[in-house]
């Protein structure tokens, strides 16, 4: 049996069949040059999509076997009845580019119209399906989609059709000696204006070798028996069909379809590539399946994008790096902050004798510039990833610079804190006679700072490491056009309980930040500019706090920027190591320029006395932290201010005696012995409080010349005379005035030269001015004329 249009793949089972033929390829000769199409442009992934129909299940079987063990992938098979868009979605679900097809025209036109809707047209897609429909197919069943013309046409583009060529396009003689386009033109010449047939070639080869299997039949039997002819034939006769079978196998011309050759009683012919271009199909390349050759034609196909589509999504890791532009400004910006430490360094080196710098404890200040420039150099390993070193070595720096910049920190901020401690604790004590913090002292409180970030960071590397992670993120169209997927990846520096051990360093640096501020808070009345660093600690504190927060937040949001990243913890660094410095260090440079005794000495002089507190708040002037006499210089001021109240309390009793004098001198004309007590006692007082010996003198010698009556005792000579004349008689004016000079002393004596009433202690320095100097001799004329 030879069949000349049968395609069915059915038929190719020889058990059933073992006696059928058919010039026609079938359906499933189409898979060979499929497979040839896909290793041609290297597709090695596709998934397919088939009608429930047993034609087409066929054909998708045998294809199954074909492309088994060609490496090439199957990565999804689809089938549907009447709805194709679930399938194609699943297709596109599963990343499939390349999709073969099998189904009719109805179906197509569903077909292509949910890969609109899904978007599998394009560049980026490349649908391979039968090319066996009639021509413009579409036109007959585009009102039965929902879908429009033109954006039917659109997912059509570019599609490929695969089918047996009708006539073979070579211009070789055939069999019947002619050329295929001359039996082509003679074909049409003769058929008029009937229908035309593409199988009508494969039918009029299906003579030749009709012919030709019948020819070499006879020639077989009169070569080997010459009793038996051909004429003999019958169907019972199984010797002769034999014969029939072989000579059919061995057949083996050139026709107008081509290479007319049979393989299991299938023909070995050539199958078309066609390639749907602005609405019409254009023949693009054809194979030959005698020879196993594909042909694809100059030029002739069009891809809709700049290469042929890529069976998959080519992802492309690219390791999102820190611009070598930005890493070299910041590490210029960096270079310059530690030629800054540096130059602080040597002034604080320097200068480490003068007085301004010895007293702000140069060591505690070259500590504060070497936490300084450890935090200045974590910035170039913070700018080094993947790009600048290797993965391990990566790995090694994600240590590193946490180290470095957390014993930097420490180191700073400790040693500035600690030398603010120091004087806390000297003016904070005032009942401490002596109080000598050495420098020592100080270096043991950083190092006990650093050894707990030591403890911290050993734990930390020993208990969850730090490794090198690598972080996907959603993949991104290529920038350059091409047909793949740029998959952005990202180093980090992270371990399994991250956030537990950042935790931990922050919980301690935030202390470490409080208990700054507290000393800086109580030590911001000490007078001694020298000293006080207390605005300046609570500026740095405050800026480093407030950049350190933003700084952190920042970062966490653009953690998948490594540029914007790396940006803002440099510059944190940076300007929170800067502003640092220049705090400590910019006004001690000034004021040394300036005037630097101004800075060693006591701005003012207080002393408060509050009763409902136990110690008394003083602020003394010092010109060393380690010789302060607080204590002495309190029992001194205490002693003085007791004094002062015996001498108001004497005065009071003094001027109220002499106020009855002067009131009632008829009824007593003598003083008695125990008023003159207390004149020698406010005598001896001043003596005491105000060293004047001259003042003394001048009443004492007074005193000798008009020595005073006794008690009781009178003057005959004054007793018959008139009470008047004995009131104004000089020796009661010189009782009188033995009674009110002292107070005319205390009282009137500061605006003629005597004792200042404001002065709270003794004005008997030698350098004093005039007007504290001793009262001349005139003094009692003065008095008298008073």
């Amino acid at each position: 049996q030879l069949s000349f249009a049968a395609t069915t793949p059915e038929l190719a089972d020889k058990k059933k069949y073992p006696y059928f033929f058919r010039t026609v390829p079938s359906d499933n000769a189409v898979n060979p040059a499929i497979l040839k199409l896909l290793k041609h442009y290297h597709w090695k992934r596709v998934g397919t999509l088939t009608q429930d129909v047993q034609r087409f299940s066929e054909v998708r079987n045998d294809l199954t076997g074909v492309l088994y063990g060609e490496d090439i992938e199957i990565s999804d098979t689809e089938s549907f009845s009447n709805d194709p868009c679930t399938s194609v979605k699943k297709l596109k679900g599963n990343d499939v580019r390349i999709i073969l097809g099998q189904f009719d025209e109805e179906m197509a036109v569903k077909v292509f119209c949910c890969a609109y809707d899904e978007e599998m047209y394009g560049s980026k897609y490349q649908w391979i399906i039968p090319g066996w429909y009639e021509n413009l197919w579409w036109e007959s069943w585009i009102n039965s989609s929902q879908c429009l013309s033109k954006n039917l046409l659109a997912a059509m583009e570019g599609y490929i059709g695969v089918d047996f060529e009708p006539l073979s396009s070579k211009t070789n003689k055939t069999i019947s000696g002619r050329t295929p386009q001359q039996y082509e033109k003679e074909y049409n010449a003769k058929r008029g204006d009937g229908q035309s047939s593409k199988f009508h070639g494969y039918a009029y080869d299906g003579i030749w070798v009709i012919a030709r299997t019948l020819q070499r039949a006879m020639n077989y039997l009169n070569s080997t028996n010459k009793h038996q002819k051909i004429e003999d034939f019958n169907y019972t006769n199984h010797k002769l069909g034999k014969i029939f079978l072989n000579a059919m196998n061995e057949t083996r011309f050139f026709g107008v379809t081509g290479e007319v050759v049979f393989r299991n009683g299938e023909r070995m012919g050539t199958i078309k590539f066609t390639q749907f271009q602005e609405q019409k199909e254009v023949k693009v390349g054809e194979y030959n399946a005698v020879d196993d050759k594909l042909v694809i034609i100059n030029n002739s196909i069009r891809f809709q994008g700049l290469e042929p589509p890529k069976d998959k999504t080519i992802i492309q890791e690219e390791l999102r790096k820190i611009s070598l532009p930005l890493y070299s400004i910041l590490s210029a910006l960096t270079i310059l902050g530690m030629i800054m430490a540096s130059a602080f360094l040597f002034f604080n080196i320097k200068n480490r004798n003068q007085k301004l710098i010895k007293m702000s404890s140069p060591y505690m200040n070259n500590l504060i510039i070497l936490g300084g420039m450890l935090s200045y150099a974590s910035i170039f390993l913070f700018g080094l990833d993947g790009s600048f070193v290797s993965e391990k070595t990566f790995e090694t720096l994600c240590t590193v610079r946490t180290w470095i910049l957390t014993v930097g920190y420490t180191t700073a901020f400790g040693a500035m804190f600690a030398k603010t401690w120091r004087v806390h604790a000297i003016f904070k004590n005032v009942k401490m006679k002596k109080k000598i913090i050495k420098d020592q002292k100080l270096l043991g409180i950083v190092g006990g700072m650093l050894l707990i970030d030591l403890c911290i960071l050993i734990c930390w590397q020993v208990v969850d490491p730090l490794r090198r992670t690598v972080e996907k993120y959603n993949m991104e169209p290529d920038p350059a056009g091409r047909d793949i997927s740029i998959r952005p990846i990202l180093e980090h520096c992270e371990n399994t309980h991250m956030t537990i051990w950042l935790g931990i360093v922050y919980a301690y640096k935030g202390l470490l930040m409080l208990f700054g501020c507290f000393l800086a808070w109580e030590t911001r009345n000490v007078s001694i500019p020298a000293l006080n660093d207390s605005k300046y600690i609570g500026m740095s504190v405050y800026n480093v706090g407030i950049m350190c927060i933003i700084g952190a937040a920042v970062s966490f949001l653009t953690r998948d920027q490594p540029n914007v990243q790396f940006c803002i913890v440099a510059l944190v660094i940076i300007f929170c190591s800067t502003i640092t410095l220049c705090l400590v260090f910019v006004p001690k440079l000034i004021t040394l320029r300036t005037n630097p005794d101004a800075a060693t000495q006591n701005r003012r002089f207080q002393f408060t006395q509050n009763q409902k507190k136990e110690d008394s708040k003083t602020s003394t002037s010092v010109t060393s932290v380690n010789q302060a006499s607080t204590s002495r210089l309190e029992g001194l001021q205490s002693e003085n201010h007791r004094l002062r109240m015996k001498i108001t309390e004497l005065d009071k009793d003094l001027e109220e005696v002499t106020m009855q004098l002067q009131d009632t001198p008829e009824k007593t004309t003598y003083i008695k012995q125990n008023h003159y007590q207390d004149l020698n006692d406010i005598l001896s007082i001043r003596n005491f409080t105000d060293s004047k010996d001259g003042e003394k003198a001048i009443l004492k010698n007074h005193l000798d010349q008009n020595p005073p009556a006794q008690w009781g005792s009178s003057d005959p000579s004054r007793t018959s005379k008139d009470p008047i004349e004995d009131i104004n008689s000089p020796e009661h004016i010189q009782r009188r005035l033995s009674l009110q000079l002292p107070i005319l002393h205390h009282a009137y004596l500061p605006s003629i030269g005597g004792v200042d009433a404001s002065c709270a202690s003794p004005c008997v320095s030698p350098s004093a001015s005039p007007r504290h100097r001793h009262v001349p001799p005139s003094f009692r004329v003065m008095v008298s004329g008073l």
